[in-house]
């Protein structure tokens, strides 16, 4: 492809891509090659220049290599990607906004008097319909005094009034719809399916495959703890469906064969092997955009609040318009009033803010369900952290495995991956990853699998039993024991270490030693949240409590709590709740499930399991702790600006209404100065919070 360097400097270059015109289509293709190649850090395309900035670490050379290969015809674009990049939506709002601001001037200007006055007399129709809509229902809302408003300026004579009120009224309209579907399609794109792999069920096998190669019909092995990836029908298999993100349904329901299953739900106790009945990634897509416009957990209770007095507020406006006429019988005095509504502000501007901030925090990699949980994170006093995999790195690693019978240590670490690979945990990753690296292919050779949430995996190979899991698994629960010969090994394992312990026959047959190393920024984050405000910083973890002691005194928490079980930190959460606190929990694994449903807030890592994910408020990148800070920051601000709104409007637009009444302001001026100020506050609060600090 043939391009020019604009500007450079090192490690971000921008270019300028050599065609006459770049289709939506052609810069989404262009972005993901981008983004899909080696050293790409981040990258940006502006279709309407056809330039594209790219941020890179690496060789210069290998990158310009790269750009002079590209083709759109060579890079096959997937269609969640094409349907759902959100660059269409952009571009129509942007025309939208211009056909808006030009055909209004262009009015002003080139029509004659009576053709101009005859449409702005038609398009108040528009506006009229929707305030006797509203009184035929028995409501008085903000349709009603733009009704008032815009008709009694027509009925007056005063086209240039209702023309400016007609035209302010529009854009806000078209600035609130656009701010509101870019928000919601950039938070339904952050909880699209992003399923790599499925497990194909083909010739009595189960197999692992890219999940763009499943067909209509095939059947897909889904495991507990796991997102559903496709719409279908049960085929086997006996399980319990978390469909709450789809259907708002509180509780799991119950699928077996011959049952329908849909894309997005988890699967949160047992297995079910499903017959495809939809590919298509875009299903997933459209239930969650319904999803969030039907639901109501976008609405914090200061939104809510603001949107309860904006209806309260439209007969105290009507009022006062009645109760001036009738102290002056001046009837200019009287549309002053009408003309400036504190609702109309309000209505616009604490639901754009709420959505903006819920787009900003998606820049951050930060995935906000609703503006009810940015409220509470606002509010947390108390935060709630699991150790692994959150503290942690989220990727631990197999430092040793210690047999405790005759089999070799190869042939161990290869019988726990076989088991381990299908359930979403890092430590079952851990041991996957392990058996990879070491050249271990592990057929499927085990029965049915059985998952025990937070303690451990049940199957049998060969006609024996094995299990792999907790101590308290194995040895409590399972009764299994150590061989006497293997007795000094066992308690002079390494207590650096997390330890796996596997038995077969209920004789425990190898313990796997594995390392989780903290977060290099642990620390530091956990000083930072008690500066953003948390006054209590707890840990949890199912682990040993000389483990749990040592990660506690390195970074810095408040509390510890070891050998916690699933509904140990869920009743701890409630336990908090129920002495007047807000409480974040942070966690990563189905064993946090309970306890991020019970929060006021649930924040699952993105590494973590599917179901964690699904059931969480809130989702953030793996890899940076200090997004949690920043997300508290952001919704501080978020509160700040609202009640900041909350000022400016009413001073605002008392201050309007007194000089109306006064005789200083006419209507007319009055109106396109409450306009205004309604369109800058809503323009204000579409600005970035993090910024403003």
């Amino acid at each position: 492809m043939n391009f020019v360097i604009k500007h450079e400097i090192p490690g971000r270059i921008r270019v300028h891509m050599k065609q006459k015109h770049m289709s939506c289509l052609e810069a989404d293709t262009l972005l993901y090659y981008l983004n899909n190649l080696q050293g790409v850090t981040q990258a940006k395309v502006y279709e309407r220049t056809a330039d594209a900035s790219i941020c890179y670490t690496g060789e210069r050379a290998e990158l310009i290599a790269a750009l002079k290969k590209f083709c759109y015809a060579s890079v096959e674009l997937p269609d969640t990607v094409r349907e759902n990049s959100g660059r269409e939506l952009s571009r129509t709002y942007q025309e939208k906004l211009a056909f808006r601001v030009i055909r209004h001037y262009a009015g002003k200007l080139l029509l004659p008097f009576p053709v101009r006055a005859a449409w702005i007399a038609v398009s108040s129709l528009k506006y009229i319909k929707k305030g006797l809509q509203s009184l035929a229902e028995r409501k008085l809302e903000v349709s009603v005094l733009d009704a008032a408003a815009v008709g009694v300026s027509v009925l007056r004579g005063d086209f240039d009034t209702a023309g400016s009120v007609i035209f302010l009224l529009g854009i806000g309209e078209t600035l609130e719809e656009w701010t509101h579907k870019k928000s919601v399609g950039d938070l339904a794109r952050s909880m699209s399916l992003n399923n790599s792999r499925v497990w194909l069920q083909a010739d009595g096998q189960e197999v692992l495959v890219d999940a763009r190669t499943i067909k209509k019909d095939d059947h897909v092995v889904v495991y507990m703890g796991n997102v559903i990836p496709f719409d279908g029908v049960v085929v086997s298999g006996d399980g319990m469906v978390n469909q709450s993100s789809l259907t708002g349904e509180p509780l799991p329901v119950h699928r077996r064969a011959h049952e329908s299953v849909y894309a997005g739900s988890v699967l949160e106790e047992g297995s079910l092997t499903i017959a495809v009945k939809n590919v298509s990634g875009s299903s997933r897509y459209e239930k969650i955009v319904t999803m969030i416009e039907e639901s109501e957990k976008l609405k914090s209770s200061v939104e809510g609040k603001a949107e309860r007095l904006a209806d309260r507020l439209v007969p105290v406006t009507l009022a006062g318009t009645a109760g001036v006429w009738l102290l002056t019988r001046n009837v200019t005095k009287a549309l002053s009033v009408l003309m400036v509504d504190f609702s109309c502000a309000l209505k616009l501007s604490m639901p754009i803010a709420v959505l903006s901030a819920i787009r900003e925090a998606g820049n951050y990699r930060i995935t906000v369900k609703g503006g009810k949980y940015l409220e509470a994170v606002a509010e947390a006093e108390t935060i709630v952290f699991d150790k692994t995999g959150t503290l942690t790195k989220a990727k631990p690693v197999v430092k040793q495995v210690v047999p405790f019978c005759d089999m070799p240590e190869a042939e161990l670490l290869r019988l726990a991956a076989c088991l381990e690979e299908h359930f979403p945990h890092s430590m079952a990753k851990a041991v996957v990853n392990a058996a990879k690296q070491r050249g271990l292919d592990h057929e499927e050779m085990h029965t049915k699998v059985e998952y025990i949430v937070a303690h451990g995996i049940s199957s049998t190979i060969a006609g024996k039993k094995v299990i792999i899991g907790s101590y308290h698994f194995v040895f409590d629960d399972e009764k299994s024991t150590v061989p006497e010969e293997y007795r000094q090994q066992f308690e002079t394992l390494p207590e650096e270490y997390s330890h796996l312990y596997m038995a077969v026959d209920n004789v425990l047959a190898a313990v796997i030693c594995i390392e989780d190393p903290l977060r290099p920024e642990s620390a530091e984050v956990i000083e930072e949240l008690r500066r953003a405000g948390f006054s209590k910083i707890v840990m949890m973890t199912g682990d040993s409590e000389r483990t749990a002691a040592a990660v506690a005194a390195h970074v810095g928490v408040d509390e510890y709590y070891a050998e916690v079980l699933p509904e140990d930190k869920a009743k701890f959460v409630k336990q908090e709740k129920q002495a007047g606190h807000r409480v974040l929990m942070v966690g990563d694994g189905i064993n946090d499930s309970p306890a991020l449903s019970e929060a006021d807030a649930g924040i699952a890592v993105s590494d973590g399991s599917e179901l964690a994910r699904e059931i969480a408020d809130i989702t953030i990148a793996a890899d940076d702790l200090y997004e949690i800070v920043r997300l508290k920051y952001l919704s501080k601000a978020l509160m700040k600006r609202i009640h900041g709104n909350y000022a400016k409007i009413v001073s605002f637009n008392t201050g309007l209404i007194l000089c109306g009444v006064s005789g200083i302001l006419q209507p007319p001026t009055s109106a396109l100065l409450h306009n205004l100020s309604t369109l800058m506050i809503s323009l204000q609060s579409m600005k970035n919070l993090l910024d403003e600090k």
